[in-house]
């Protein structure tokens, strides 16, 4: 078995994510769950907070590690001797920027391959996205990311009001 690396903005990480990261301990030796620090998005966490979520929600999975990184994902890959992506794909519509991806990181790195996987039919429909714009109106997400994450957005909108 190999390492597998789960690339992400994580803003915030969801149950969706968690899942993924769960199916994928059941194929890979490690999976090291990798945010981005993404200078084209404005997140509403920052890396760190990112980071810290991240890692208070998956600590009790073994075999997990949380890093960030800023720079492309093959050149971290290639540093951390890690050849296999794990990509989630909810709908027909994450194939297409998916398979682009894919295509320019084998340009960049032959050497590294993706694995697609779909998550529980539970979460296909989750975003961070959906998540952020409900939990900015007050709706209740307690079910769809876990408590700390939750805690989270309640304080960054309730400090926006």
């Amino acid at each position: 078995m190999k390492p597998a690396i789960y690339p992400g903005s994580f803003d915030p990480i969801t149950n969706g994510h968690l899942d993924l990261i769960q199916r994928s301990l059941a194929v890979f030796e490690k999976v090291v769950v990798a945010i981005a620090a993404n200078p084209g998005k404005e997140p509403l966490f920052t890396v760190e907070e990112r980071v810290a979520l991240a890692k208070e929600c998956t600590g009790g999975m073994e075999r997990v590690e949380v890093v960030s990184f800023p720079d492309l994902l093959v050149d971290f890959c290639e540093n951390a001797g890690i050849t296999v992506v794990i990509r989630g794909l909810r709908a027909v519509s994450d194939f297409e920027y998916e398979l682009q991806m894919n295509q320019m990181n084998r340009k960049l790195n032959n050497s590294i391959e993706t694995v697609f996987m779909m998550p529980s039919e539970e979460y296909t429909f989750l975003s961070s996205g959906i998540i952020k714009e409900v939990a900015s109106f007050g709706g209740n997400i307690s079910c769809l990311v876990p408590p700390p994450v939750a805690d989270a957005l309640k304080i960054k909108f309730d400090g926006r009001k």
